[in-house]
């Protein structure tokens, strides 16, 4: 991971007062050791006129899954590889947040007694990262900088091979900020963001991490308008924390505004908030209607395919009814997630035996998915190519085959509900394709035809008397089993 930090001056100002506000002296490289690699700090360059301090995170892959990372048994991933080969030692994340807290951590909280007056005031900065996961794309790597004092905010997205454009872009991005800032308000600002972008941290995500949040936050994080989205992914969007966080800053707001006093915002945070008010989301909607379609199929054993970073699967646990429960995906990155959402490493054997998690694609056909009393497809058709549909419907209906299939999709009919949805985009940057009622509908019958099943429709959410409801649920119930199957081949 690397990291430049560059400013200008002049022979009144010299540049490399950077030195003194990062407390590392421009003529000496210096490494440091880190829970999770070495950290080296030094200068490419170093003139009155010009300085640039450099920071190189080598993280080692070994260390980072001896500490916990993908570890654990029973239903723990069974793809290990996936473990060592990543993007995490080449991306800035927040390996580099934590390392950049280690290594700066006099200059994040803009001590420097040999230039308090120049660690005060803000200068010209130009810092870059050549390799910056951004869930949500260059567009969003701006809206996060943007409103953050900045005059410049570049965010272009690194093809995924340069020799073949045709591919696309990757989800990386090479970031420049430019701008006259603050060097302790740069730092915290990235300290938070980093992590934010990549949509993911390497250590779970204690209750200390609000107090850390709104620390780096200080005089920015409030007031700016995605703060909402900031919190929830530096949180890992555990709702209880991303709750206390918000009340927090709404304090903040409030002291800025009414003289309301600082010191007291820790004691009046309720954290046991009166949330029955809170609309009820439309995954968990989604999820309700899952359980209550398995349950009354009568689904013992039940396969979650592409289930992501678990959620459903933590649910079925909770339901003893669900006697063995295996997740599918073909991203280790969620799987390894979803380990660590279910604590895997901390789960009793009991409770271990019920669950497995498999890395596969739902494309292929894969023998040990046969048998199983149901399959879940949750938001999983939308992301799959239309020439690839047909495989994995032979791969689910005509090789697993199990008695019950239940399909979610969004309905883009009820797209023009959503007011922040610009007309005409999909609810999410990955979907191939949203259906409508009627194709939906058309689809799912030929598929019930082909293979030997009766299909019911179900709404989930709201269902609008002119749109529809937000997301269509398909029950599928084998009709013909194999052996039937064969007698009819056989007449």
């Amino acid at each position: 991971m690397f990291l430049t930090i560059s400013t200008t001056g002049t022979p009144e100002r010299p540049a490399t007062d950077l030195g003194f506000l990062l407390h590392k002296h421009p003529e000496k490289a210096q490494t440091f050791s880190t829970s999770h690699g070495t950290a080296h700090v030094f200068y490419p360059e170093a003139s009155e006129e010009r300085c640039t301090a450099a920071l190189l995170l080598e993280v080692d892959a070994v260390a980072l899954v001896r500490r916990g990372k993908g570890k654990g048994r029973g239903g723990a991933p069974d793809a290990a590889l996936a473990q060592y080969v990543n993007d995490r030692p080449y991306a800035a994340s927040s390996l580099l947040s934590v390392a950049m807290s280690t290594v700066f951590k006099s200059a994040l909280s803009g001590a420097c007694k040999a230039m308090p007056e120049r660690a005060a005031a803000p200068m010209e900065l130009r810092i870059e990262a050549p390799a910056l996961p951004a869930r949500g794309g260059a567009e969003l790597v701006r809206k996060l900088f943007g409103p953050l004092g900045w005059s410049r905010v570049e965010a272009v997205a690194v093809p995924l091979d340069e020799e073949f454009p045709e591919w696309g872009d990757s989800r990386y991005v090479r970031l420049v900020l430019e701008g006259e800032v603050r060097l302790a308000d740069a730092l915290r600002q990235l300290y938070v963001l980093l992590p934010v972008l990549d949509d993911a941290k390497h250590y779970w995500v204690a209750p200390d991490e609000v107090d850390k949040l709104l620390r780096a936050g200080e005089g920015w994080l409030a007031e700016h308008p995605e703060h909402k989205l900031i919190t929830s992914r530096y949180l890992s969007r555990r709702w209880g924390l991303t709750r206390q966080a918000m009340q927090r800053l709404e304090l903040v707001r409030l002291a800025e505004s009414d003289d309301l006093d600082v010191e007291s915002i820790d004691n009046a945070v309720d954290e046991s908030a009166d949330t029955e008010d809170r609309p009820v989301p439309l995954a968990v909607q989604r999820r309700d209607a899952i359980l209550a379609a398995l349950t009354a199929a009568g689904a013992g054993r039940v396969l979650d395919l592409g289930c992501g970073q678990g959620q459903l699967v933590q649910a079925l646990l909770k339901d003893t009814r669900f006697t063995e429960i295996v997740g599918v995906d073909v991203s280790m990155r969620a799987l390894t997630i979803a380990s660590r959402r279910l604590k895997l490493d901390r789960m009793g054997e009991r409770q271990a035996a019920r669950v497995t998690l498999r890395q596969g694609s739902l494309t292929y056909t894969d023998k040990r998915l046969k048998g199983y009393d149901a399959a879940v497809l949750s938001e999983v058709i939308e992301h799959v190519d239309l020439a690839r549909l047909p495989a994995l419907e032979f791969a689910v209906f005509g090789s697993a085959r199990p008695r019950t299939v239940l399909v979610t999709t969004p309905n883009v009919e009820y797209n023009v509900r959503w007011e922040t949805l610009p007309a005409g985009h999909a609810r999410h940057g990955d979907h191939r394709f949203e259906w409508t009622r009627a194709e939906f509908r058309d689809w799912a019958g030929e598929v019930a035809g082909r293979h030997g099943y009766d299909v019911e429709f179900v709404p989930v959410g709201p269902d609008d008397p002119e749109v529809g409801p937000p997301t269509q649920m398909a029950v599928f119930t084998m009709t013909r089993t194999d052996e039937t199957e064969k007698e009819a081949k056989a007449a």
